[in-house]
This record gives structure tokens, sequence and C-alpha cells, in this order.
């Protein structure tokens, strides 16, 4: 079988609650924007089209602050239930108003060193390489961004509770080429890790 992506979409899941911060990572500033904004417009730039961005907790709030022409926003009603429930909400909706699109990135909006050439580098290992998705790795782990041919829709769509699609790419992990994203092991859980971030952003100038 051939996987090849014609359309490819990108869903931003950002509707959780970011309870071990205490308040929403998605508002974290970083390098003057906010760490939401900085994804969504990360995926704006890649040129891929649609892209969703999927909120639940803080929704009204968090939405005031997404400017990005082009975005569609969508709400998770059931973000309580964890990540697959935006998963399985962002995926309804590109395939009910974009039928056409075969491909899917899924991205995070707390991994603040994703960058368009990343997605870039997904979408042509996918190619290169012929298999039904694509993942970024690090620290000896697959996660996201993910890219998924659209033969996984169902299987994204059946995922449940807060497992993501982690367990669903190490599962098949013959089945995904990996991309090395050596600096997606940084991402924002706690003010610790968020402090860490600009400690490290300063020392780095």
């Amino acid at each position: 079988m051939k996987y090849t992506i014609e359309q490819c979409g990108i869903i931003i899941l950002a509707a959780g609650e970011s309870k071990r911060l205490g308040n929403p990572k998605q508002l974290l500033s970083f390098e003057g924007n906010t760490l939401l904004a900085r994804a969504a417009a990360t995926a704006s730039a890649s040129g891929l089209y649609p892209v969703i961005t999927v909120l639940g907790a803080n929704a009204e709030k968090i939405r005031s602050t997404l400017n990005i022409p082009g975005i569609q926003v969508v709400n998770n009603d059931d973000w309580q239930e964890g990540m697959a429930s935006s998963i399985r909400k962002g995926m309804t909706n590109m395939m009910e108003l974009f039928p056409q699109v075969d491909g899917v990135i899924l991205l995070v909006c707390d991994q603040p060193y994703l960058d368009h050439g990343l997605i870039k580098t997904l979408i042509e290992a996918q190619r290169d390489a012929d298999l039904p998705s694509a993942a970024a790795s690090y620290g000896g782990k697959l996660g996201t961004p993910a890219l998924f041919h659209n033969h996984l829709f169902p299987d994204l769509m059946s995922l449940s509770g807060d497992t993501g699609a982690r367990k669903m790419l190490e599962r098949n992990r013959e089945n995904v080429v990996e991309v090395e994203f050596e600096m997606g092991i940084v991402d924002i859980d706690t003010q610790e890790d968020y402090e860490r971030l600009l400690n490290y952003d300063k020392n780095a100038e």
C-alpha cells in the first residue's frame, strides 16, 4: 500500500487546564508571544491547511489571545477526559469540514522550540519512507509533533483517556519514521519547567 498524502492538516491540542502549573500554560509568554500563539504561528507558517486549534479549559480567556488569520478554533467540552478527547474533537471537525484531507499532524502548545522546518521534515520523512506515520523522537521516545496518514484516522478516533497518540506510535514503531527533535524534550508542565526555559533562553543569548 502507498501512503501518499495530498493534503495535510494540523491539529493543535491546547485544551488542558495545566493543573500542575497552576495557570494556563497556553498563555505563558516566551520570546514576546504566548506559547499557544507561537505554536499556531508555526503551524500557519508551514503552509499546511487547515490548522485547527482545540481549546477546552479556560477556552474563552485563551481564544481572545489567538488572533492568527486562518486558524480554526473548536471547543472540546470533554477536555477533562484527557488528550484523547481533544484528538477526537479535532479529527471529527477536520473530517467533517475538510473531507479531502488525507494526513494530519498533531501538535501541542508547550514545545517552545518547535519550528515549521521540523514540520516540513516530518512530511518529507513520511513521504520518503512511505510509512503511515512520522513522529518526533526525543529522550528515547516518540512524541509530538506526529504525522498520520488517513489509514490511521480510525485509530486516532478510537483513542480514549489521557494517553494521547504516544502509545499508538510506540506500539507500531516499525510503521513510524522517526525524526530527531532534541529540543522536543523541553515542555512546560510546572512553574520550575517554565523558569528553566526562561533561564535557558537567557543563557543562550
